[in-house]
Formats: structure tokens, C-alpha cells, sequence
């Protein structure tokens, strides 16, 4: 029998490659043959369904190739194949944990301890994504699984996925909660097939109670990393233990995501945590200047100072509160009240990049300048495609990044149609879902726009 299996081994792994062979077929081993059924000891359960989804077939013409003619394959799960179940010693599984746990610290991103529960400042834009962590880290039953938080950068997405942790920690001191980044997912991923550690990895994911991946639009594209997670997450979910997921936008709108881990993460809670209003920065300013009392004690804060900042500086809670820090650390190194004319004088800069508005004509510029084109060919008659596409591009930013109505772009372009700016839009639209090159010259031109 292991004279058939070697031999079935080296032809697999010209068929498989050398690193499917290293991660899916070097741990197996033929055990016996019996009535046309093949039966084969897998180290784990995931294992043998892998194997079985996407090897049966290579697996059974290799046999019947080599004289063994089988017509099924039986996996059976067993951490050790070659010997009995009952020499398996009573200590292994203490002496297991420790390294699990020391992996599992190894692997985990650091905890904030500045970001709980108690100093989130809820609002109406966040209420719902709050509402739901707290149900999450309570530890109870919950109807949903995932839960997906997602919005734009500083709007409390990181602050709520260590909170859960946090407080499921200290509610449940027992459980194994793995809190980690998608990039740091996908680093370790990748390092277990280079390790040959790939099942250590598997087991490591699917004994944790609670697994929180943040920023996970950054897997998008990485074929062999999404489909990992998507196996974890199965594993998980059917287990029912938790899971909570953040990203910066809807699961339908990550782009070069696989469609089947779309519709995974879209079947528990998709929350979406808006921008904020007024109100809630103006909660949030208060909270942070109770806090910078203790830490700047003396310092007087004159009237309408909090609600100016609240009404100035739009773009997201991390810039709110920068400004605060540095408004208190100048009014402590100079010794000054904090007055509306020193909070104009020390955040000048701040105060302009939220004030800054995009023009089209600013648009057209950029655009010709990064393709090489006259302006006058872009806003001119020219259908040629080294000008036409590049119009297409300006006509799409324009209508993103600016409020300017249709038929006003279309004045902007030579007088043109709002249906030709339309047209223009969609097919942009179209292309950017395809096209990765374009996409990427859209995202520098609207990163270079908005510097």
C-alpha cells in the first residue's frame, strides 16, 4: 500500500504543482483499499473536504493508473494515521494550548486601550453600529453573523472593533478573541505556505471564539488569500462562533472581490457607519475637552470655540480631534486663553483643506497634465481615443468631486450635451470595474485633487 501511495504521490505532484502538492496532498495518507473505495487518513476535516472538492478526480486516475482501481475515496480524519487512536498521550493537548495561545498572541494586532465603549460618543450617524457591537461583546445570542461594519476613514469603525474585544475579553475572560487587519491575515497566510505550516494556520483560525478582521477590502484581489478566508469564515459561522468584519465600504461595492464571500458577508448585519453631523461632532469635541482638562488643568476655553470647530471641520472625527490636541498644546506652551482668534490663527491650515472645493477647470488640467494631452484637445471637438478617453475621465471626476449639475459639466467640455457627459460617466463606470490600470490612474488623479 505505501509502495502504490509514494509512487501516486510523485505523479500528483507533477499534475498539482510542487506548492498544492507541499499544502493538500503531502499530509494525506493511503490506508487501505478496499471494493473500489480508497480510503485516506487526513490530518483535519478541512483538509479532506478540500481534497475531496478539488482532487478526488486527479486522485482516483493516478490510482487506477498505477493498478489500485477505485471508484471512491473515504477520508478519514486523524491527527496521527499511523498509530493507534489511544497512544496519543493525556498530556498533549495541555502542552498544545500554550502554543496555540503564543501563536494566537503572536498573530493578533495590539488593543488601543483609548478605544472602549465608554468614550464612543454616540450619535445618530453611529447609534445602529453602536447598538450592534454592544450586543456582539455582550456574549449572548445573537441573530446575526457576520456583523459588517463599514464608511469612510475616521468615522469609528477601528474604535468599535476594539471595543467588542475589549469587552468580550473582560466578559468572557475564556474566550479566544483574534483581532486582526486583512493585510495581517494575508501576511500570515502567505508565510504558512512558505513555512509548510499551512494546517497549523487552518487550526489556529478555527478554534478562536470571536474573530475580528479589520480593513478587509485589502484581500480584494488576492485569489488564493480570499479563498482561505472564505473557508474560514464557513468553518466559523457553522460552528457558530462570531465573527465582525469592518471595511470602507459596502460588501457589494469592494471591487475585485469574490462574488461568493460578497454574498457571505452581506448575510448577517451590514451597518454603515455615516459621516458626521454636527451634533455629533460637537458630542465629540465636548468629550474630548473633558478629557484635555485633566491632562492641560487651568486653561480657560472661550465660548463658541467647540461649536466653530464643529461647524468647520467636516471631513472626519480624526481630524476633529487633532485639531482639538494641537488647539490645547498651543494654548498650554503659550500660556494663552483659547479664544475663536487663536483657534483661526494656530489651525489656518486645517481651516483651509476642509474650505477647499474642487473646480472642473481644475480637474481638466490634472487630467490633461497626467495624459499628456492640450487642454484645448480636451475640452475640444477631438474624437480621436488618445483624447477621448482622458475627456471621459475628466467628465467622471468632475461629476464625482464637484456639485456642478449635468448640463453645466457639459458647458465646462466645448458646450456639450448633458447626455454626452452622461454617456461619458457611465462608460468610466464600466471600465473602472474592469480595467484596473484606469482605476488606479483615477485614484492617483483624485488622491492629487484632493491634496
Amino acid at each position: 500500500m505505501d509502495n502504490i501511495w509514494g509512487q501516486a504521490r510523485e505523479e500528483l505532484q507533477k499534475i498539482v504543482g510542487a506548492d498544492s502538492f507541499t499544502t493538500w496532498i503531502e499530509p494525506l495518507k493511503l490506508t487501505e483499499v478496499d471494493e473500489g473505495t480508497a480510503f485516506i487518513a487526513s490530518p483535519t476535516r478541512f483538509l479532506s473536504d478540500w481534497v475531496s472538492r478539488h482532487y478526488s478526480d486527479e486522485i482516483l486516475k493516478v490510482l487506477d493508473r498505477l493498478g489500485a482501481p477505485v471508484h471512491r475515496l473515504s477520508f478519514e480524519t486523524r491527527s496521527q494515521p499511523s498509530r493507534p487512536a489511544q497512544a496519543a498521550a493525556p498530556e498533549e493537548p495541555r502542552r498544545a494550548a500554550p502554543r496555540a495561545a503564543a501563536a494566537e498572541e503572536e498573530l493578533a494586532a495590539p488593543l488601543d486601550q483609548r478605544f472602549t465603549f465608554d468614550n464612543f460618543v454616540v450619535g445618530k450617524p453611529n447609534e445602529l453600529a453602536h447598538a450592534a457591537a454592544r450586543r456582539v461583546a455582550e456574549g449572548g445570542p445573537v441573530t446575526f453573523n457576520p456583523l459588517f461594519l463599514y464608511g469612510g476613514v475616521g468615522l469609528g469603525k477601528t474604535h468599535l472593533m476594539h471595543a467588542i474585544a475589549r469587552e468580550t475579553q473582560l466578559r468572557q475572560p475564556d474566550a479566544r478573541v483574534l483581532y486582526l487587519s486583512a493585510e495581517q491575515f494575508m501576511y500570515r497566510f502567505v508565510q504558512a505556505l512558505r513555512d509548510r505550516t499551512v494546517m497549523d494556520f487552518k487550526e489556529l483560525f478555527r478554534t478562536v471564539s470571536v474573530l475580528m478582521v479589520d480593513d478587509v477590502q485589502f484581500i480584494a484581489g488576492k485569489d488564493s488569500t480570499q479563498e482561505e478566508f472564505f473557508h474560514t469564515f464557513n468553518t466559523l459561522v457553522d460552528q457558530g462562533k462570531q465573527i465582525v468584519i469592518s471595511a470602507d465600504r459596502a460588501p457589494g461595492e469592494i471591487k475585485d472581490m469574490e462574488e461568493r464571500i460578497k454574498s457571505r458577508l452581506q448575510c448577517g448585519l451590514v451597518v454603515d457607519l455615516h459621516p458626521t453631523d454636527y451634533e455629533l461632532r460637537l458630542g465629540i469635541l465636548q468629550s474630548k475637552t473633558d478629557s484635555f482638562r485633566v491632562q492641560y488643568p487651568g486653561l480657560q476655553l472661550a465660548p463658541g470655540v467647540l461649536e466653530f470647530l464643529a461647524h468647520r471641520i467636516t471631513s472626519n472625527v480624526r481630524v476633529l480631534e487633532g485639531a482639538l490636541q494641537r488647539l490645547f498644546a498651543f494654548a498650554s506652551l503659550m500660556g494663552r486663553e483659547i479664544t475663536l482668534d487663536m483657534t483661526q490663527e494656530c489651525l489656518a491650515d486645517i481651516l483651509r483643506a476642509n474650505d477647499r472645493k474642487v473646480s472642473i477647470e481644475e480637474i481638466q488640467r490634472k487630467v490633461a497634465e497626467h495624459y499628456n494631452v492640450r487642454l484645448s484637445d480636451l475640452i475640444g471637438p477631438k474624437r480621436v481615443r488618445t483624447v477621448a478617453r482622458p475627456r471621459q475621465i475628466a467628465m467622471y471626476l468632475a461629476k464625482q468631486m464637484t456639485s456642478r449639475s449635468l448640463p453645466e459639466i457639459g458647458r465646462r467640455f466645448g458646450g456639450r450635451d448633458h447626455t454626452t457627459i452622461m454617456h461619458g460617466v457611465k462608460k468610466i463606470e464600466e471600465l473602472r470595474s474592469a480595467d484596473r490600470s484606469l482605476a488606479e490612474d483615477i485614484d492617483l488623479l483624485r488622491r492629487l485633487l484632493e491634496a
